[in-house]
């Protein structure tokens, strides 16, 4: 009997994910074990380490607080990434991160470390998404055992000491998007790496290196190459004092340039290093937007200076760009982006024909290098994330009316996207961080289609591996069992910006909560939800006189979206007319072109539209 595709890739799935689901679930002790292992094995000159982890806190999640450290939920201390660049570690690398179980990327980047890669890297850190050793001192070879890590997206190895020739069973890693090991001394064939945005800059300053994608192709040797290469060695040994003498010179010039490096007190170096590339052109999607290049936008937000950046999320920072005629756009640089400059035309080509009035218009876009930029119509007053909560006294000016109106028209933005887009997407990112609000304060979604179009061959694992899971305090609590990417997901990712809107608390942080509560807003409201206290959630702000019925029903709205069961939350189009029918008395704007789905009601149906990789549609 015939086993259907479908039914195979499912199942495939489901025995993946209760695999990884069986690992997730120990208990987190070894996870303190884990930092504490690392915080002794490693000298640590500017006590960055000593100063911040202290282990004495014994609250609910405190690891989650740790210079460094970011955890699977606040709540608990399960770490999903150790980040600890450009702290002058000392020390070899650290055997004891193996207790982190669970970790999806590891960042030792710009330290002094030394030592060779451990022989058993696969077995220290299994579920490793990205892994940068970069710009420390690591000797001896690259090890074999690198190619079963399996999930690796990015491996950055530069400016190292590392010799022999680079495995090539690298190249078998397939979801391997970014690998770079420039500044090093390795030699030999490059493996065949199944991407594009392996460049020569990849593997820039290995003279023995050859293959592609270097200029120097890698040639048999002759017996008489090989008597060639005895005489040179022979001159070599002569001379190795004086190449002793280089070397030094070299290594203390490098050193400088690290530290010159870290000096960037505008954040804008990457932007510099791409002035060479001034004339390319920007891809504008609209004809009545007038031709620019490269050269207009970097203009336009003084080489990308930090003054100009007015926002800052899980998907890269967005610039203010004012050209010389007046004109206002918004500039987003993608952090990490990881297609080739094909893949990325085809996905811009596919987000700039989405269209609708409550998302931020996708003007155009730009490939520089490997930098990746978008071009947007500008929003006069910035994120809802900093109008809640980056006031100057703490406390958000938006009255209610706005924030009822905020919450509608962003709920029928992503609405459009599941019910109504062709093609149909998953945003994956919801957070008030994404919300953009133009000079009305009318909301606009941005983000939507750049974490990835949906794709049912690659969605049930795609949110682990990829380390795709949308800014903290956000996360559906399934994710972290079924691995699965779902609009339900958004559904709870919606639902608490929601709590935002009404309770003016940050995601992850309630300064209302009594001092030992150490939960996120979800977990707060849920708390006072079974203890018949939702009044003391809401923002006193917004209590005044005939409103208090629309804010118990906004709350309850809020209340099932969060819902820990993703069959009892409502769709987006049910939450957009919840919504719309608290705010009737406003007369809000309903031009709108939202229409009942055919698949409303029935939670359990694969109702999406396959987009693949290369803008293509499947049924």
């Amino acid at each position: 009997m015939e086993l259907n595709s479908s039914l195979l890739i499912r199942f495939l799935a489901i025995c993946t994910g209760l695999v990884l689901f069986s690992t997730l679930s120990y208990g987190t002790e070894n996870d303190i074990q884990c930092l504490k292992s690392i915080q002794q094995s490693l000298e640590d000159p500017n006590n960055i380490l000593s100063s911040t982890w202290n282990f004495s806190n014994n609250t609910k999640g405190f690891v989650c607080s740790f210079n460094g450290i970011d955890c699977w939920n606040p709540s608990e201390n399960r770490v999903l990434n150790i980040r600890l660049s450009s702290m002058g570690l000392k020390g070899t690398f650290p055997l004891g991160i193996d207790m982190c179980a669970d970790l999806q990327r590891l960042d030792l980047s710009s330290n002094n470390l030394s030592g060779v890669i451990p022989s058993n890297i696969s077995a220290i850190i299994p579920f490793i998404t990205k892994l940068d050793l970069s710009s420390n001192s690591f000797s001896g070879e690259i090890p074999v055992n690198l190619a079963n890590c399996t999930f690796l997206n990015e491996l950055i190895l530069d400016d190292n000491r590392l010799s022999g020739h680079i495995p090539p069973q690298l190249g078998q890693l397939s979801r391997l998007k970014k690998f770079s090991a420039a500044n090093n001394r390795l030699v030999g064939q490059i493996p065949h790496f199944d991407t594009e945005s392996v460049t020569p800059d990849s593997f820039a300053n290995n003279p023995s290196l050859c293959g592609y994608p270097l200029s120097s192709s890698c040639k048999v040797s002759s017996g008489k190459t090989k008597t060639k290469v005895v005489v040179v060695a022979a001159v070599c040994g002569v001379t190795v004092g004086a190449i002793g003498v280089v070397l030094a010179l070299f290594f203390f010039a490098r050193r400088v340039s690290i530290k010159k490096k870290e000096e960037d007190p505008e954040e804008n170096k990457w932007a510099k290093s791409i002035k060479g590339t001034k004339k390319i052109k920007v891809s504008m999607f609209e004809g009545s937007v007038s031709k620019m290049r490269l050269s207009d936008l970097m203009k336009a937000t003084n080489n990308f200076s930090k003054q100009n950046a007015i926002g800052h999320g899980k998907m890269g920072t967005i610039y203010k760009a004012e050209l010389e005629d007046g004109r206002m756009y918004m500039v987003k640089r993608l952090k990490d982006a990881q297609q080739s400059e094909k893949q990325f035309a085809s996905e811009m080509a596919t987000l700039g024909s989405v269209k609708h009035n409550d998302l931020v218009p996708l003007l155009g876009y730009c490939v520089a290098g490997k930098e990746r930029l978008l071009v947007y119509k500008y929003m006069a007053n910035g994120t809802l994330h900093d109008q809640l909560h980056e006031t100057e006294n703490g406390c958000s000016s938006l009255k209610w009316p706005t924030r009822l109106k905020i919450a509608i028209g962003a709920a029928r933005g992503v609405a459009w996207l599941h019910h109504n887009c062709n093609p149909r997407i998953i945003h994956r990112n919801i957070s008030s961080k994404c919300i953009l609000l133009d000079g009305s304060f009318d909301p606009k979604i941005s983000d939507f289609g750049l974490a990835r179009l949906m794709n049912p061959v690659d969605t049930h694992l795609s949110t682990f591996v990829n380390g795709e899971f949308g800014d903290i305090g956000y996360v559906a609590p399934e994710y972290a069992s079924t691995l699965v990417a779902t609009p339900k997901g958004d559904v709870y990712s919606f639902g608490t910006v929601l709590l935002e809107l009404i309770t003016g608390e940050g995601p992850t942080h309630v300064a209302k909560a009594p001092e030992n509560f150490k939960g996120n807003l979800v977990e707060w409201v849920m708390e006072l939800a079974q203890s018949s206290n939702l009044k003391d959630a809401i923002d006193k702000s917004l209590v005044t006189n005939g409103v208090d019925h629309e804010l118990f029903q906004f709350i309850k709205v809020a209340i099932r979206c969060i819902s820990p069961n993703p069959k009892e939350r409502p769709s987006m189009f049910e939450v957009y007319q919840l919504l719309r029918a608290i705010g009737e008395r406003y007369h809000f704007s309903t031009n709108d072109d939202i229409m009942l789905p055919t698949d409303a009601g029935d939670a359990d149906k694969t109702w999406e539209l396959i987009v693949a990789r290369d803008g293509t549609d499947e049924l």
